[in-house]
């Protein structure tokens, strides 16, 4: 442990009392951003997990001036109601709420195994810690990850669920290729000390898709990846988030962040810039069929216009566009 220096950008708020930090087995990470009510009930959730794992939670508040989740989140601590502790982490930006919380981890906690990682706008079912730590063993994988299955704050929204932008990458349990998403995660305690610190690129902080670069990258060095789809968790979907330039502007970022994961992932081979443009240029000429395809299909315009988003994405990233949607949160 003594190799992993400190983060010079990271506080420790409160921590449980008597914290027993050699026992811990699992440890849970959860970043927040000025949301201290829902902070709690993801809190809340992970209480009620069912499993004797031993499990420490780690909650990395990013926003050092409002600290809104921090001082929601500390009380729980303080009195030993949540095992774990908070912090703050002080450079603002996703992937730097992440890097803290992966690297307090190490840290902290000595004996840990596995990693969860959870959001500040997601509930956990009582048995995701349990089901993905099960799902680890048995599948013999590195990293898992699971649905993030999506409760729209308007009921007549739930046509939405099988959107693209919403929808789950894969339907059933087992080994995968490639995993897209934090949002719901395990990753074990072998790829963290290979893969970083620092883990996430920064690069991705306001852009999102930091996440999809890690899991890439660590696909790359060799580790295993699996998908569990019976370890749920639920994410609030706010209705901004069903308005048409927001679901647009999801496209064109997953189309940029593609892009970018892809060259530095054939970063050092011949022409591989080249190749991804082409690959790029391939996908837009395809992508009126393809809508076609998805209109038929679905009988839903933003379902067929999203492979066009992606794929104009994937171009616009060859001119320097950049679609930070994190940049704002208000609109976010």
């Amino acid at each position: 442990m003594n190799a992993i220096p400190p983060l010079k950008s990271v506080t420790i708020a409160g921590t449980s009392p008597a914290l027993a930090v050699d026992d811990v087995e699992v440890v849970v990470t959860l970043p927040t951003f000025r949301r201290p009510q829902q902070v709690l009930a993801t809190l809340d959730s992970l209480a009620k997990q069912k499993t004797t794992r031993r499990f420490a939670v780690i909650v990395m508040e990013n926003d050092d001036e409002g600290n809104e989740g921090m001082r929601a989140a500390l009380p729980l601590f303080e009195s030993g109601a949540m095992t774990g502790l908070v912090i703050v982490a002080h450079e603002r930006g996703n992937c730097s709420a992440y890097n803290a919380g992966w690297h307090t981890a190490l840290l902290r906690f000595p004996n840990f195994t596995r990693l969860l990682v959870i959001d500040d706008d997601e509930l956990a079912d009582p048995l995701w810690l349990e089901t993905m730590c099960l799902a680890a063993e048995r599948l013999g994988v590195d990293i898992v990850g699971g649905p993030q299955v999506p409760v729209f704050a308007d009921p007549a929204h739930q046509a939405w669920a099988t959107h693209p932008v919403f929808a789950p990458p894969y339907a059933v349990t087992g080994q995968v290729g490639a995993l897209y998403s934090s949002g719901n995660l395990l990753v074990s305690r072998n790829v963290l000390l290979a893969m970083g610190p620092p883990h996430l690129d920064l690069r991705f902080n306001f852009m999102g898709g930091g996440d999809s670069d890690f899991l890439s990258r660590s696909a790359q060095r060799g580790f295993k990846l699996g998908w569990c789809a019976e370890a749920k968790l639920f994410e609030t979907v706010p209705a901004r988030r069903t308005e048409a330039d927001w679901i647009r502007a999801r496209g064109l970022r997953n189309g940029v962040i593609s892009t970018l994961v892809a060259k530095k992932k054939h970063a050092g081979t011949p022409f591989a810039n080249t190749r991804v443009f082409l690959k790029s240029l391939a996908l837009l000429g395809a992508s009126p069929l393809r809508a076609m395809k998805r209109l038929v299909e679905t009988g839903s315009p933003s379902v067929a216009l999203y492979p066009i988003h992606v794929a104009l994405g994937r171009v616009m990233a060859e001119f320097g566009y950049a679609n930070e949607q994190y940049r704002q949160p208000e609109k976010n």
